[in-house]
């Protein structure tokens, strides 16, 4: 078995699935390893050379031996075409995505396999891995953040990545104390999963006690006035068939305290978004979408937040994932073998 750590091609993107630790392991395990270089990576080239890895230049996965597993996180880049590896990386192609069927295509065609991070799971369906505590701290810092900026004096602006959590939380309450205003409230939605708690966690280091829901709350199927009712509601539920709309259209035009939305789980372009108020992501450079004036209403739904703390967040995920990584020669049975199934079975329902 031959695993391939690509380089992210994708902008601001600094997080790892595996550390030089891991790759250690591996390679004892009889694991072949290559890393690919990357400028950008959180963990240096260095550690990953002398854990006893092969390195090779970034990008050259697509060159790769027809029998290795590329890992990634993020999307492939579209000039890779057909793809004819097995892939491990979050493709967002199974929950109606618009850009899903696209990749599912090109797995089609080149006859690869996607093995979806997200659609790892034990024989109970529970995500063995996931990235969701840091998405949450992060989200629910800028969406703070971007409270602030409505009461301040300058709009919240480009972020970038901050060096650990203690410096993140240092800037977000220099933010709060420009605003001059009193804390605000907020709802979290999926308070009880990875993303929730993290969301909640942050939010108790500025002294604010989140109201905190989850499926006994949500399982009437709304409408749900309490969202409204708060200045700052986070959606920690990812898109998926029969969630019910927490934000619907009509809540730009409607009496409100809400002013800022953070969609921590991110989906706009699913079928099942709960989130009805804006359709496309905000990005590092322009963090919040304007979405309604008089009150303001400014939604943050950055699609890749735990980057924003990539240490933090590629050391949890990695120490999560590590023992299916160890699995991987047994790639047809457990998490891998379910993984497959998912999908072989959005391959044959294109």
């Amino acid at each position: 078995m031959h695993l391939w750590v690509r380089a992210e091609e994708r902008a601001n993107e600094r997080r790892v699935g595996i550390t030089p630790v891991g790759v250690a392991r591996l390679l004892a395990d009889g694991l072949d390893v290559t890393v690919e270089d990357s400028p950008s990576r959180i963990l240096p080239i260095d550690g990953y050379r002398q854990s006893g890895a092969r390195i090779a230049p970034a990008g050259t996965w697509r060159e790769a031996p027809e029998d290795a597993v590329i890992f990634g996180l993020k999307e492939l880049p579209e000039d890779t075409g057909p793809l004819r590896h097995r892939h491990i990386l979050f493709g967002h192609a199974f929950k109606g995505q618009a850009d899903g069927p696209h990749l599912l295509q090109r797995f089609k065609e080149g006859g690869g396999t996607l093995y979806d991070l997200e659609y790892l799971v034990d024989d109970a369906g529970r995500r063995v891995a996931a990235f969701g505590y840091w998405a949450g701290f992060v989200g629910a810092a800028l969406s703070v953040g971007s409270w602030a900026a409505q009461h301040g004096k300058d709009p919240m602006g480009a972020v970038s990545s901050w060096p650990d959590q203690d410096a993140l939380i240092a800037d977000i309450k220099a933010r709060l104390a420009d605003a001059e205003a009193p804390l605000p409230t907020a709802l979290i939605i999926g308070a009880l999963g990875r993303t929730g708690t993290g969301a909640s966690a942050f939010l108790k280091t500025l002294g604010v006690t989140p109201t905190a829901w989850d499926m006994a709350e949500t399982a009437h199927g709304g409408p749900f006035p309490e969202v409204l009712a708060h200045t700052i509601f986070l959606n920690c539920i990812l898109a998926m068939d029969g969630v019910p709309v927490f934000v619907a259209a009509t809540a730009k035009s409607a009496p409100r305290a809400l002013r800022v939305i953070g969609d921590i789980a991110c989906d706009p372009s699913s079928d099942f978004s709960p989130i009805k108020v804006y359709d496309r992501v905000t990005t590092w450079a322009d963090p919040t979408l304007r979405v309604a004036d008089k009150p303001p209403l400014d939604v943050m739904a950055i699609d890749n937040l735990p980057s924003l703390l990539p240490l933090e967040s590629s050391e949890d995920f990695a120490e999560q994932l590590f023992p299916h990584l160890l699995a991987l020669p047994q790639i047809y049975q457990g998490v891998w073998g379910r993984a497959h199934a998912t999908f072989q079975s959005a391959l044959n329902a294109l």
